[in-house]
């Protein structure tokens, strides 16, 4: 059975620190399709203040390939391993790489957070809509937390509560303030 590159499963690879975007650029330079999670932050250097793209999850990237053919992944400058349970290339899951994708496109303040786990819930409307996490709250915001489970990392964007609904329910998709 012969894998199409869209149905090849995702894989977390480890690459050398802050060698995310270089060892990025030269797995889409060989042909694979390659997500790296980006984050605009603001950082001052002497006299000036510099906005930056870093890795949300510094130390890794996620590259579909085929498993049984990933010594042309290995031999990137720049990748270090790829993530593995019991010496196995361990597959993330499509709709998690999804829902990160989507935060990563359209979230509001986007921010790396710890790991968190709960119910979850399903955004109803908005550029988030269909995306499923965990809503936490602070400072009288609430966001919604998509994860990585196998990496343990989480990120997470604002978000208003009106907008989503437990991800078990079947409620039905309105287009206005509840």
């Amino acid at each position: 059975m012969s894998l199409t590159p869209d149905h090849l499963p995702w894989f977390a690879l480890q690459v050398k620190p802050r060698f995310e975007k270089n060892a990025a650029f030269l797995l889409t330079e060989k042909g694979f399709d390659v997500f790296l999670p980006l984050s605009s932050c603001r950082r001052q250097w002497r006299h000036k203040v510099v906005t930056l793209e870093l890795p949300l999850f510094p130390g890794y990237l996620f590259c579909r390939f085929n498993p049984n053919n990933r010594l042309l992944v290995l031999t990137t400058m720049g990748v270090s391993g790829v993530v593995t349970v019991s010496r196995v290339p361990a597959c993330i899951p499509d709709v998690e790489i999804e829902n990160v994708r989507r935060v990563v496109e359209h979230g509001r303040s986007l921010k790396a957070m710890p790991y968190v786990s709960g119910q979850t819930i399903r955004v109803l409307d908005g550029p988030l809509r269909g995306v499923e996490g965990v809503v936490v709250s602070a400072k009288k915001k609430n966001r919604i937390v998509v994860s990585i489970n196998l990496l343990q990392r989480s990120v997470s964007a604002e978000i208003e509560l009106w907008q989503t609904a437990p991800a078990t329910s079947s409620v039905a998709v309105s287009g206005g303030r509840r």
